[in-house]
Parts: structure tokens; C-alpha cells; sequence
């Protein structure tokens, strides 16, 4: 976790130290174990270090190669780094004396721009290239790192780890996006671009941009595999799934200072301590911390809240060192100054109060790596999808015998045969033709607005003539079909869920929020390797 901030003045005009040193100092609540500023004329880049692995202990950014001309600054963890240093040159330098800064600079040095989907990890960087005068910038493929930018063409070029930083810049305009305000007051998240300023923008995940003196390139560099992963038996997608959760988890542990995890009492942060810990104690680690949010005044009143006991069973398990935080003595407006000064917006979820909280204790305890159990669930994912692809492939009796065993095994109002297997498996295959002509058939009346109006209190509760002179229900439906197109595969769907514009605001929101207590937030469940071997597997699998 550290910062980064680039000035580019497109008008040629050399950039004044002091503007650069406002940027910078902006963020200096992201830093506090070095930085620095280095030059170009027209543009200027600097970083604010955080050191969390035991390569940043050594590693001093800005990053210049005289060689090639080439300028890095980044704000990065990269967990392929053993493999790609085994691709790259480093004149015979020591791998643990290799930072993950200097393995992208050499990747784009033997790659170009191609070294995009070679990049496995959390990362935002800007790379200037002093030969051919061009910056090219990258966001990671889940958007766990954040980039923002302002850009006036002809003019500048500036971007920023937080929003706060380019404001500084005078002629950032500090103007109100009507457009995004209707976005946010109607919970219309899939706008993944737009923020609360007309000057500013966000990269979105899996993107890169290259800008020059003859404009701005923004474009996707990486997409996930579709084809489907074919083995022998359901133990082999077992011991495969846990071989790549566990890959996930142990390239999330490298740092020099302790580790620590959510713990809430349920599956997914569960399996994360339960494997952190079982890492940490074969290579004779200090033992991960869990940090849990607890309820007892509330778990008195209702007992069923109660996760406690789930949570002494992880902890017993993994051996790890346990605090908990009692979330009923926490007010939802005690920091709200705080917290709405570092998320630079209006809170958008209504927990993030207990997480700062949590992340007081965390910095507390000296942790500054902190995994979560985010979002497992929609990794693993529910598997009712393959209720549908069931019968797309005509396999009628697994339909019935996975809607029965699911029915039987998960209890719920909603687990009706008729649920289950019409309205989630044989429903979505009918063309849409035939549902339209048996409703008329029937007499019912066919809805003609196909907005997603997700949070209709919310719509309503706008004003309906600024949502109609914004256009917010083709807003609505635009970024939808943006986000998730009909013509997508499978895996591409499930990639599109993981990346939507909630968890998008979410992660945004939370890493900022623990950016501000010193923690680097690693998330297990979101390493894309994991995601695409899920998406990849055949119908059945996921549900089972």
C-alpha cells in the first residue's frame, strides 16, 4: 500500500516542483517510510512509500532506468514475481533484492504494452517513456488498486491514487457531476468511470491507457479463458480448487511485518485464517492475527446473530492470535468526517463504519497486511447458473436431481421445485419471443420498461424531474449492458459479476478507509487465477 501521483502537461511547459510536492503531500497519510519525486519536463511523477513486503523494505520510487529512458511509479504487489524473474533479465541480482516495481519495468522492457495480462497481482502504475514522450498506465484486473485522472486535452494529464490529490492541481475544476450524483442517488454502481467531479475520472479494472501529444487511448487488455476445465473425478476438481485457494492465500502473505485476517465466523473468511494459518506455521511464521466485529448486546436480545462460536472453531484451528471489536459501543456517525474525508464522497455502505473500527484495532496490533474473505461467494460462486446450462445441454434428470438434492439440503421458502427448476433452470432458456406471446395469450399485461430498477425506494425517492433531465433510466440501462452483455460465455459472466460496479465502490471505499490506518487489504477470494479456474468449470460442479 503506498501512493502515486503523475503531472503531464500536454502543453509542453516543464512541471513546478511545488505543484508536484502539493500533490504528494496530499497523500502523505499513504506513506510515511519514503518518498520521492523525479522529472522530465513536462512531466513529473512521484510516490509516497508504504513498506509492506520485505522487497519494498529496499525499493526507492520513483524508478528511473537510464538505459532505456524509462520511468516507473507504482503502487503494486505482483504474485506471479518467481516466475516472471525467471523470464526477465536482472544482470544476476538477487531475487529477494528484486522489487516487484523493477519486475514490471523489465516486463514492459521485453513485452511493451503486452506485459498486461503476463501481470498476475494488485497493482496501478505509470511508466514513462522518455524516447518516444508517452505515459502508459494500468489497473489490475479485479480493481483492487485505485487510479484516477483528469485530463484536458491539449492541456494535462494528471492522475492520483485519490481524488483529493488532483484537486490540489488548479486547474482541476472542482465542478459537481450532475450526471454521477443522479448515478449514486438511484444506486446506479455499474458507472465505473464517472466520479463526483466533471474533471476527474477513474480507470476501471482491467484497463490501460496510453496519452501522448496526439491524445488519449484507453482500452481492456485482458479478458478470462472459457474453456472448460475437464479432469477425472469430482476429488481431482476438489484438490484442484484447494491447490488454487491455497495459492491464492500463500502469495498474499509475503510481508515483512505481521499478517492479519477478517474473521466473521463464516465459510469464506474462515477457510482464509484456516489456510493462512496452517502456511505460517510450516515455515515457522508468527501466527496470523484474526480481527472479528462482535454483537453481545444484540446476540442477548437474538441469539441467532451469535457467530461467536464459529469463530472460537476457526480460530482454534488455525492457531491464530484473536481480537475481536465490540461493534455495539461503535456509532455509525462517531468518524464520519473521517471517513467521508479519505473515501473522498458520500458513504455509499453502511458498514464501513465498523471496518474503520476494525482497522483502528488492526493498526493497533502493528499489522499492516490484513486479508479478507471477500467475496467468496460470488467466486465459488452459488451455482444455480448451472441449473440453466442443465438444460441448455438437454440433462433433464440432473436438473431434477440437483434441484431435489439442493431443495433438501438448503431449506428455504424460496428452494421450491418450482423455483429451482423452472424459474432458475427451464424460465431463462424459453425465447423471449414465446414468454411475450403466452402473456398476451393469457391476458396479461406486458411490461414494455425494461429498466433494472434494482432500489425502486431509491429511484422514487429522487426528484422525477432532475431523473428525467439527466436521463438516469438510460443511464441505467446503458452501463448494465455495458457491464454485463448478452453475448458473454459463462466465465466471462462470472468475471463481469466479480467486477461489477458494488464491488467496484466497495473496494474503493474499504482500501482507502484502511489506507488511512497504514493496512494494505489483500483479498484471497479475488485472485484472478481462482476466479477463472471457477468460471471454467463444467455445469454441476460449482453447485456441487
Amino acid at each position: 500500500m503506498s501512493a502515486i501521483g503523475v503531472i503531464y502537461n500536454l502543453d509542453g511547459r516543464p512541471v513546478e516542483r511545488a505543484e508536484a510536492d502539493s500533490v504528494m503531500g496530499t497523500l502523505s497519510h499513504r506513506g510515511g517510510d519514503g518518498q520521492g519525486l523525479w522529472f522530465d519536463g513536462p512531466l513529473g511523477m512521484g510516490h509516497m512509500m508504504k513498506w509492506t513486503t520485505v522487497e519494498s523494505l529496499h525499493e526507492h520510487l520513483p524508478l528511473h532506468d537510464r538505459e532505456s529512458s524509462l520511468a516507473i511509479t507504482c503502487d503494486a504487489r505482483i504474485d506471479n514475481r518467481n516466475e516472471l524473474i525467471a523470464q526477465l533479465q536482472f544482470g544476476g541480482k538477487r531475487k529477494a533484492d528484486i522489487t516487484d516495481s523493477e519486475v514490471i519495468l523489465q516486463s514492459y522492457k521485453k513485452w511493451g504494452e503486452d506485459c498486461l495480462p503476463r501481470l498476475i497481482g494488485d497493482f496501478v502504475f505509470a511508466i514513462w517513456d522518455g524516447r518516444e514522450r508517452k505515459l502508459f498506465c494500468a489497473r489490475d484486473p479485479l480493481g483492487i488498486k485505485h487510479f484516477y485522472y483528469s485530463h484536458k486535452p491539449g492541456k494535462l494529464f494528471a492522475l492520483a491514487s485519490e481524488i483529493k490529490a488532483l484537486l490540489v492541481i488548479d486547474r482541476v475544476s472542482h465542478s459537481l457531476d450532475e450526471e454521477y450524483l443522479a448515478d449514486y442517488l438511484v444506486v446506479n454502481t455499474e458507472n465505473k468511470v464517472g466520479t463526483f467531479y466533471k474533471d476527474i475520472s477513474r480507470l476501471p479494472a482491467t484497463h490501460a491507457l496510453t496519452i501522448n501529444d496526439t491524445g488519449l487511448k484507453v482500452w481492456k487488455y485482458w479478458g478470462p479463458e472459457s474453456e472448460e476445465i475437464r479432469l477425472r473425478s469430482d476429488n481431482e476438481y476438489h484438490e484442484a480448487f484447494l491447490e488454487k485457494f491455497t495459492q491464492a492465500v500463500s502469495c498474499r502473505l509475503r510481508s515483512a511485518y505481521p499478517i492479519g485476517s477478517t474473521l466473521s465466523g463464516g465459510l469464506d473468511s474462515s477457510a482464509v485464517v484456516c489456510v493462512a494459518g496452517k502456511l505460517l506455521s510450516d515455515a515457522r511464521r508468527e501466527p496470523i492475527h484474526s480481527f472479528s466485529g462482535i454483537f453481545p448486546t444484540t446476540a442477548k436480545a437474538d441469539p441467532r446473530i451469535d457467530e461467536m462460536k464459529y469463530m472460537r472453531s476457526a480460530i482454534e484451528r488455525s492457531g491464530c492470535i484473536s481480537h475481536f471489536v465490540n461493534a455495539d459501543n461503535v456509532s455509525p456517525v462517531k468518524d464520519l468526517d473521517r471517513i467521508i474525508d479519505h473515501t473522498d464522497q458520500p458513504m455509499g455502505h453502511l458498514n464501513v463504519f465498523m471496518a474503520f473500527e476494525i482497522y483502528k484495532a488492526v493498526q493497533k496490533e502493528g499489522v499492516r497486511v490484513l486479508l479478507t474473505g471477500h467475496d467468496g461467494d460470488c467466486t465459488v460462486s452459488y451455482g444455480y447458473e448451472d441449473l440453466e446450462l442443465f438444460v441448455r445441454r438437454g440433462w433433464f434428470l440432473r436438473l431434477f436431481k440437483e434441484a431435489s438434492a439442493l431443495k433438501k439440503n438448503i431449506p428455504h421458502p424460496q428452494h421450491s421445485m418450482k423455483y429451482l427448476a423452472w424459474h432458475r433452470g427451464i424460465k431463462p432458456v424459453i425465447p423471449e419471443s414465446m414468454v411475450t406471446l403466452w402473456r398476451a395469450i393469457r391476458g396479461r399485461q406486458i411490461v414494455k420498461d425494461d429498466t433494472p430498477i434494482f432500489y425502486p425506494v431509491h429511484f422514487e425517492a429522487v426528484n422525477e424531474e432532475f431523473r428525467n433531465r439527466i436521463g438516469i433510466k438510460e443511464r441505467i440501462r446503458r452501463f448494465e449492458k455495458l457491464s454485463f452483455p448478452d453475448n458473454a460465455s459463462r466465465a466471462e459472466s462470472h468475471w463481469a459479476v466479480l467486477t461489477n460496479g458494488t464491488f467496484a465502490s466497495m473496494h474503493e471505499q474499504s482500501e482507502k478507509l484502511a489506507a488511512a490506518h497504514g493496512i494494505e487489504q489483500r483479498h484471497p477470494f479475488f485472485d484472478r487465477r481462482l476466479i477463472e479456474f471457477c468460471g471454467r468449470l463444467p455445469p454441476g460442479h460449482r453447485l456441487y
